[in-house]
């Protein structure tokens, strides 16, 4: 098995506040602390996941809008009630 390539890195310059910055590091982690790279990276990859999540929940609410597709969920719903307790003992 081959060892995966190291994706290429783009060196961006940007120009941030010093309060900015010290406050940054002060509320960062410690071994992140020395590391404005590192804060910056964490911080851009936080910044994806939220922003990747608010489309998702975005999308579900569309589709939670879309009358073909609740009508669907409902009747694959109604569906599969009878085969729920399928296997279940009762006691």
């Amino acid at each position: 098995m081959s060892a995966q390539k190291p994706k290429p890195r783009v060196r961006q310059s940007v120009a941030l506040s010093s309060d900015l910055v010290d406050e940054v590091r002060r509320l960062a982690a410690p071994e992140l602390r020395r590391n404005l790279n590192g804060i910056v990276t964490v911080a851009l990859q936080e910044f994806v996941e939220r922003r990747r999540r608010e489309e998702f929940e975005a999308s579900m609410a569309e589709m939670a809008r879309d009358l073909d597709v609740t009508r669907e969920s409902r009747q694959i719903t109604n569906d599969f009630l009878s085969a729920e307790g399928d296997g279940l003992t009762h006691s």
